[in-house]
């Protein structure tokens, strides 16, 4: 099923289920961060999961590589990286087992992270969304070095070639294991405003 932005009076928003996990993905540099700061006014300065409206959780990677900071400060990326991700998923998959609704960001291009979420919304009778935001190469790579953190060619090269069936597959009308998906170029992005449960 896709979801399409419905004006709800006070801009575009998304609606989704009560105690559902809604996953931000995209290429890097798509702009993941960028849209849960304009629409939950995140700083980036952050170390745990923002609570929201609603009790909603808003969960970004920079919170898991902002609390490691201080210890991991001296480990090179290389080493830096697997633990970061590591902590958040596991604040992901906290969240699910926990009952609650969450928006995370997410690079979307591993499949067996997808399936995990997805299961452990099943045993809490939740569902998972994916957001893809879908934005051409170039203007991802332009997005990582505005950001000042850029992946190696080789590390992007993989993740456009996982991302570009993906979204073939959602533009399809279905993204298994997820239970809805959306797909949004950068315009329609920038003009989204809220992301409803319920």
């Amino acid at each position: 099923m896709i979801h399409e932005p419905a004006d709800v009076g006070r801009g575009p928003a998304l609606r989704f289920p009560s105690g559902s996990l809604v996953l931000v993905a995209g290429l890097p540099g798509a702009g993941k961060s960028t849209l849960l700061n304009r629409i939950y006014g995140l700083r980036g300065d952050e170390t745990g999961p923002v609570v929201a409206a609603g009790g909603v959780q808003v969960i970004d990677s920079r919170q898991s590589r902002n609390w490691w900071a201080r210890y991991l400060g001296p480990l090179p990326p290389r080493l830096r990286t697997p633990i970061v991700h590591a902590t958040h998923v596991w604040r992901i998959g906290r969240a699910v087992v926990g009952g609650r609704g969450a928006v995370a960001h997410t690079r979307g291009t591993w499949p067996h992270i997808l399936y995990c979420f997805a299961w452990l919304a099943r045993l809490r009778g939740a569902e998972v969304h994916l957001v893809l935001l879908d934005v051409d190469p170039e203007t991802a790579r332009a997005g990582q070095f505005a950001r000042g953190r850029v992946v190696t060619g080789a590390a992007f090269a993989r993740h456009r070639r996982r991302w570009g069936p993906l979204v073939e597959r959602a533009r399809g009308g279905t993204l298994r294991p997820a239970a809805g998906v959306v797909v949004l170029d950068r315009d329609s992005a920038d003009k989204l405003e809220h992301i409803h449960f319920g």
